[in-house]
């Protein structure tokens, strides 16, 4: 008996299939940031605290979280002395309890994140005094690490400091950075004689006590 045969159909060709991957989402890059400053207490007694309130933004807006510090000039670095956290709107308070004399210059940094850039702003000087009493003194003649006293001369005079050494005094909201140059005073219970031109930028009376950074 015949059976016919079917020839064998060929396989379908394989028709290649594109594949799609979901494109990663674009992140944005990180914002400029400002450091703003609101108040700021840079003039202590030792062992009183140093305060800075601000905001760290980025336009008008601010994130909680974030860390901002307050840096102190170290020969040609900087180092931190105090950090705290941003709260909301970016506001944040800093304080550091300030025990050793001395002038230096500080500022506060953010290190940058994920949305805000790297920022600092300078702050002038951090300054921590003692008490010390003082009177002052004018005429002429000449001053014991040289030159000539006058009326425009700035400057202290000190028994043991070295001529030269600069002296942050501060006075009834007044502060000037001085150097030695004369010794004295020679009377009980006072160190620094003022000249003239000190005592006039600072308004200071005949005696009294002053704050100072030696």
């Amino acid at each position: 008996m015949y059976v016919p045969v079917t020839p064998a159909q060929p396989a379908p060709a394989l028709v290649p299939v594109a594949v799609f991957s979901a494109a990663p989402a674009a992140v944005p890059a990180p914002m400029h940031t400002t450091l703003r400053v609101g108040t700021s207490q840079l003039n202590v007694l030792a062992d009183q605290r140093a305060t800075i309130a601000g905001a760290l933004q980025e336009g008008r807006k601010g994130r909680p979280g974030r860390v901002v510090t307050l840096q102190e000039l170290v020969g040609h670095g900087w180092r931190t002395l105090a950090r705290t956290h941003t709260h909301a709107g970016g506001r944040f308070r800093l304080s550091f309890t300030a025990h050793l004399l001395g002038s230096e210059r500080v500022r506060l940094r953010f290190a940058g994140d994920a949305y805000g850039r790297p920022a600092h702003r300078p702050l002038g000087r951090l300054s921590v005094y003692r008490l010390a009493g003082a009177s002052w003194y004018g005429g002429g003649g000449g001053m014991a690490c040289g030159g000539s006293l006058t009326s425009s001369t700035l400057g202290v005079a000190n028994k043991t400091l070295a001529c030269g050494t600069l002296v942050t005094l501060r006075y009834n909201g007044r502060s000037i950075r001085v150097p030695v140059v004369d010794r004295g005073p020679y009377v009980a219970g006072r160190e620094f004689d003022l000249t003239e031109a000190t005592k006039r930028a600072l308004g200071f009376g005949d005696t009294g006590n002053v704050w100072s950074t030696s």
